[in-house]
C-alpha cells in the first residue's frame, strides 16, 4: 500500500474524513482523508499502481462493459444511452471545432455518437477488452497510453473525461497534459462525483461514489477549480448530471442494506436533486474549463 503524509495535489496536511468499504472486489476497508481546505479527499493509503488493476476485476464493475444482465446494469445502460446525446449537445454548445479526445473512453459509445455527427475523434482506454470493443465500433486504433505523452501538443479542440479523473493516480500531471494537448482556446470537459452532494450526506460511508480504492481522489467544487486553475485553465461553468443521484442511490442502498430498494433510492435521489437546485451540489458535476487563447 502507498501512504501519503500530505495531499498529493495541494501539499497540505491530511486529516481523517471517513472510512469506506470496497463493496465490489476486496471488501476491505479504506481510509479517505481530507486536505486542509476540504476541497479534495484522498484514498489513503491506496494500493500500489501495479496492484490497482485487480480491484477492477469484478463482473459487478460495469463501466467497461456493455452488459445489461442485472437491474443495476440495465439502469446504467439506459442512463448511459440517454446521456450520449446530451453530452454531444453540451460539447457542441461549447465549440464549433470538432476534434475531440476522450480519455478513459471505455467501450467507445460517446466517441461513436460524435463520429456519427461528423466529429474527428481519438480515445485513450487502458482496459484491453473495453478498448477492443471501442475500436471495433469506431474503426480506428485507440491509445492505451495512460501517461498521455503520446498525444501531440495543441492537437485537440476538446478533451473529455467522464468519471475518469477520480481514478487517475496523479491528477496534477494529468491536468498539465490536458493543457498541453489542447489548442489555445480549447475546452476541457470533466465529470466527477461530488462528495458534498445530499446523497453523499445521506449514505455516508455507504455512498457508492466513494468507490474505494478505485476512486483515488474525491473532489468538491473548490478542489476542482484549484486543481485546474493552478495549471493554467480558466473555469467557465458547471453542469449537473441529474441521473447520477438516482443511480448512485440505487447502488448505495444495496451497499447499506444488502438490497437495491429502488423506492428508497428514488426518494433519496430526488432529495439530493431538490437540494442541489438550491445549492448546486449535485451528485455529479460536469466542469467546463478553457485553455486561454493566448
Amino acid at each position: 500500500m502507498k501512504k501519503f503524509d500530505s495531499c498529493p495535489v495541494t501539499g497540505t496536511t491530511l486529516h481523517p474524513f471517513i472510512t469506506c468499504e470496497d463493496y465490489t472486489v476486496s471488501h476491505n476497508a479504506f481510509s479517505v482523508m481530507s486536505n486542509e481546505d476540504g476541497g479534495i479527499l484522498v484514498t489513503n493509503p491506496r494500493p500500489e499502481l501495479e496492484d490497482l488493476g485487480r480491484y477492477y476485476e469484478s463482473e459487478e464493475y460495469i463501466s467497461h462493459t456493455d452488459s445489461a444482465q442485472t437491474l443495476m446494469d440495465r439502469v446504467y445502460q439506459w442512463v448511459r444511452s440517454y446521456s450520449l446525446k446530451k453530452k454531444r449537445n453540451l460539447v457542441e454548445q461549447l465549440t464549433t471545432q470538432r476534434t475531440l479526445l476522450d480519455i478513459g473512453c471505455g467501450t467507445g459509445d460517446f466517441l461513436k455518437e460524435l463520429q456519427n455527427n461528423h466529429w474527428s475523434v481519438q480515445g485513450m482506454e487502458p482496459n484491453d477488452a473495453a478498448r477492443e470493443k471501442a475500436e471495433s465500433k469506431l474503426g480506428i486504433t485507440l491509445s492505451q497510453d495512460q501517461s498521455l505523452i503520446s498525444f501531440e501538443d495543441g492537437s485537440m479542440d476538446v478533451v473529455t473525461m467522464w468519471h475518469v479523473l477520480e481514478h487517475v493516480p496523479d491528477p496534477v500531471d494529468t491536468v498539465a497534459h490536458l493543457h498541453r494537448i489542447l489548442r489555445p482556446g480549447g475546452i476541457a470537459v470533466i465529470a466527477v462525483p461530488n462528495f458534498k452532494s445530499k446523497d453523499a450526506e445521506i449514505y455516508g460511508p455507504h455512498w457508492a461514489a466513494y468507490d474505494v480504492p478505485r476512486h483515488l481522489f474525491h473532489f468538491a467544487q473548490n478542489g476542482m477549480k484549484g486543481l485546474f486553475e493552478g495549471r493554467g485553465f480558466s473555469f467557465k461553468k458547471t453542469e449537473p448530471m441529474i441521473f447520477d443521484a438516482y443511480y448512485v442511490s440505487l447502488l448505495s442502498e444495496k451497499y447499506k442494506s444488502g438490497a437495491a430498494r429502488p423506492i428508497h433510492a428514488f426518494i433519496n435521489g430526488l432529495r439530493s436533486n431538490l437540494a442541489a437546485r438550491r445549492n448546486n451540489e449535485w451528485s455529479s458535476l460536469i466542469y467546463i474549463f478553457q485553455k486561454p487563447s493566448n
